[in-house]
């Protein structure tokens, strides 16, 4: 990767009243980092990083940094991470790692796709790109801003693995290798998707007949033949030996 040229100033603002006031003046606040020196405060002209994220495949730069007043002329360094406004996009925050010429890095970089699978276009099937981002690790001058995969001859049910892919000269692919990058997937059916998208009728009923059977067990004992026993059943219903108590005494013979 080429390295491109930007210039940064030393930043006192820390404080978030600070930093907004910084952010209003077109400037973004910035850190550099890295075993050359220790962590420094920086701030950059906000169109000058933004015009170079601009023009760049990815967010990965490389750049030839040049601190006003400080001691070295240049310190190169990556583009480590860039953080956005969630709603204006606008760059609010850049990290910089300070690396060697002969040190190797190691960072993600973005996966792209080139051309129409043979799956796609004669089958009907769906491409499916599962990693869009692939760790390497290489020297700053061999680090590339993507790779690219070509997937013309993918059919359905075929895949691009780790393992399958030829990086470029110096750079080497970390990860798994049988991890999948990109797939073709056969086509769904639309019955399938019919099933997929609405509940069968079954379903439905059986939900209706679980409320009905709650709400049963719910309702009071009120049915016919839960009612109370008739007054006139008061007897029957007692035990033989309380009629015999219930008899009156017969007189007794003069």
């Amino acid at each position: 990767m080429k390295s491109v040229a930007l210039k940064a100033y030393p930043r006192s603002q820390v404080q978030r009243a600070e930093v907004t006031k910084l952010r209003a003046a077109g400037r973004v606040p910035a850190t550099i980092y890295g075993r050359q020196a220790a962590p420094q405060n920086i701030e950059v002209v906000s169109k000058e990083i933004a015009d170079l994220l601009n023009h760049s495949v990815s967010e990965n730069l490389l750049v030839d940094l040049t601190v006003e007043k400080d001691a070295r002329s240049k310190r190169l360094a990556l583009v480590q991470e860039v953080q956005h406004h969630p709603l204006s996009g606008k760059v609010i925050h850049v990290d910089f790692h300070e690396v060697a010429e002969t040190e190797k890095v190691t960072i993600f970089v973005p996966v792209e796709t080139t051309g129409e699978p043979a799956g796609v276009k004669n089958g009907g099937g769906t491409l499916e790109h599962i990693l869009h981002k692939l760790k390497v690790r290489c020297l700053p001058k061999d680090l590339p801003e993507q790779i690219t995969l070509d997937v013309t001859a993918l059919e359905i049910g075929k895949s691009i693995h780790i393992a399958d892919i030829v990086p470029p000269a110096g750079v080497e692919i970390m990860g798994e290798k049988t991890r999948t990058v990109v797939a073709v997937a056969a086509p769904r059916a639309e019955e399938e998707v019919a099933a997929t998208a609405a509940p069968a009728a079954g379903d439905v009923e059986m939900t209706k007949e679980k409320k009905e059977e709650g709400a049963e067990g719910a309702a009071p004992a009120g049915k016919a033949g839960d009612k109370a026993p008739a007054k006139g059943d008061a007897k029957a219903a007692a035990p033989a030996g309380d009629k015999k108590a219930e008899a009156k005494p017969e007189a007794k013979k003069k």
